[in-house]
C-alpha cells in the first residue's frame, strides 16, 4: 500500500499544529499584541504593506530578540536590538513586498526570543488583486447586508488562566449603514465590532476575546449570533466563495461544522485550549507525567465502506506524576475515542477508538487524533489511523 500522500500529510499536520497556534502571552516570558496581522484586499499597484508587532516583557529579568526570520524572500523583517527590560516593550515589524501578483498569502514570521525554548510565530495574511472586486464577492458569506469571508474563525492556541484575542474584518455590501449586534454569544465569548454602525460599502473590525475554563479542553467552538438592524439573518453563501484546503493533507477527513454556513444564522470561533505550565519549575516539568506511545499511527489496510473497526493506542506513563488525558479531539465524526483513566507512573492505558467507514470514500484515508494532557513535556499528543478504503 502506497501511504506518500498521508506520509507528507502527517508532517503538513504535525508542523501545522506546532506553528498555527502561536500564543499571545508566551512562557511566562514576552506578551504579544497580536500574533496574527491579516492585510485584508489589497492591490497589487499598492505596494509593499506593513504592520508592526508590539512585545512585552512580562517576566523580572531582560530579554532579547536573538533573530527573526521570514519564511520566504517576499517579506522583510526589522525588530529591537536592545535589550527589552521587564514591563517595556519590543517591536518586529515586517513588510510583504506585494510582488507575487494576484493571489492569497500567508507567510510565517520566526521570532527566537532568548529564555524561550521554542520560537514564537508570527503570521501575515492577506489577498492582492489585479482589479478590484465588489465587497459582495470579497465577502462572499451574507447575512442580510452584513458579510463575512468564512464563517468559522480559527482562534488558536489557549492556555488555562488566560485569554486569547483575535480580529476579522467584515463588510457591510448595503447602500446604507448598519448596526449590528451579537446576540446568543458562547459563555467565555466577548465578541464586538468598530466602527458601528458599519458606513456602507465599507469594512469593519470584529474584535473577540475567549477567556479559558478548565471545564473545556482541546477543541471547542465558541458562537454568536450577528443581529442586523435588530433582525437575525440566515446566512446566503455567494458562488465566489472559496474553500482552503491545505495542501499536502488531501487524504485528511475532516467534517464541516454542522451549525455554520449557508441556511445558519451562526458564526463560530473556535480555540485549543491546553494545560499552563509557565509557573513551572524545570524540575517540576521533568517531574511531571510523561505519555509514551510505541506506535502513534494505527494502519487499517485495505478495508471495504462501511466495516465498522476498534483501533487502539497503548500508553505507557514515564513520568512520575499520574497522566490524565483531558481531551481527545477529531475533525471527523467517523470517530469517537475513549478516554483512559489516569495512568499512574510506570503504568500503561490504552486510548480506544471506533471507526466507522461508513460513507468514506474510495481511496486513502487519514484521520487525526489529538491528545489534551496534563504533561509539561508532551501536552499535545496527536495518533493517526491511516489506511485505504476500497
Amino acid at each position: 500500500m502506497k501511504l506518500g500522500k498521508i506520509t507528507s500529510a502527517i508532517l503538513v499536520l504535525c508542523l501545522g499544529i506546532n506553528f498555527s497556534y502561536a500564543q499571545q502571552k508566551v512562557g511566562g516570558i514576552v506578551q504579544f499584541d497580536r500574533t496574527v496581522h491579516d492585510f485584508g484586499d489589497i492591490m497589487t499597484t499598492d505596494g509593499p504593506v506593513s504592520c508592526t508587532f508590539t512585545l512585552t516583557n512580562v517576566s523580572t529579568k531582560p530579554v532579547s530578540i536573538l533573530s527573526v526570520i521570514s519564511s520566504c524572500g517576499c517579506t522583510d523583517v526589522e525588530w529591537t536590538r536592545e535589550e527589552i527590560q521587564p514591563g517595556k516593550t519590543g517591536t518586529v515589524s515586517a513588510t510583504y513586498k506585494n510582488e507575487d501578483g494576484e493571489t492569497m498569502f500567508d507567510k510565517s514570521i520566526t521570532c527566537y526570543i532568548s529564555d524561550l525554548k521554542q520560537p514564537v510565530i508570527l503570521k501575515l495574511r492577506g489577498a492582492a488583486h489585479h482589479v478590484q472586486a465588489p465587497l459582495k464577492d470579497l465577502y462572499s458569506i451574507h447575512f442580510g447586508n452584513f458579510a463575512l469571508k468564512e464563517t468559522e474563525i480559527q482562534g488558536g492556541n489557549l492556555q488555562q488562566g488566560a485569554q486569547k484575542s483575535g480580529q476579522f474584518l467584515a463588510a457591510n455590501i448595503g447602500k446604507a449603514p448598519i448596526k449590528v449586534e451579537f446576540r446568543n454569544v458562547s459563555d467565555g465569548l466577548a465578541i464586538s465590532i468598530s466602527p458601528n454602525p458599519v458606513p456602507a460599502g465599507t469594512t469593519a473590525t470584529v474584535s473577540y476575546t475567549i477567556s479559558a475554563d478548565r471545564s473545556k479542553w482541546g477543541k471547542n467552538f465558541y458562537y454568536a449570533t450577528p443581529v442586523i438592524d435588530g433582525k437575525e439573518q440566515k446566512a446566503i453563501v455567494a458562488s465566489t466563495a472559496k474553500t482552503e484546503k491545505r495542501a499536502g493533507a488531501e487524504a485528511l477527513q475532516t467534517d464541516a461544522n454542522e451549525r455554520l454556513g449557508a441556511g445558519k444564522s451562526e458564526i463560530g470561533i473556535w480555540a485549543f485550549t491546553k494545560e499552563n505550565f509557565d509557573s513551572w519549575t524545570k524540575e517540576q516539568k521533568n517531574a511531571g507525567a510523561n505519555p509514551y506511545f510505541e506506535h502513534t499511527n494505527y494502519s487499517i489496510d485495505k478495508v471495504k465502506a462501511g466495516k465498522k473497526l476498534t483501533v487502539s493506542f497503548k500508553c505507557k506513563n514515564l513520568g512520575k506524576q499520574d497522566l490524565k488525558i483531558y481531551s481527545i479531539n477529531s475533525d471527523s465524526k467517523k470517530v469517537s475515542a475513549t478516554i483512559p483513566a489516569d495512568i499512574k507512573p510506570g503504568k500503561e492505558g490504552v486510548v480506544t477508538a471506533e471507526l466507522d467507514t461508513t460513507g468514506l470514500s474510495k481511496g486513502e484515508v487519514l484521520i487525526l487524533l489529538t491528545l489534551t494532557t496534563n504533561s509539561p513535556l508532551r501536552p499535545l499528543v496527536n495518533l493517526f489511523i491511516t489506511g485505504v478504503i476500497e
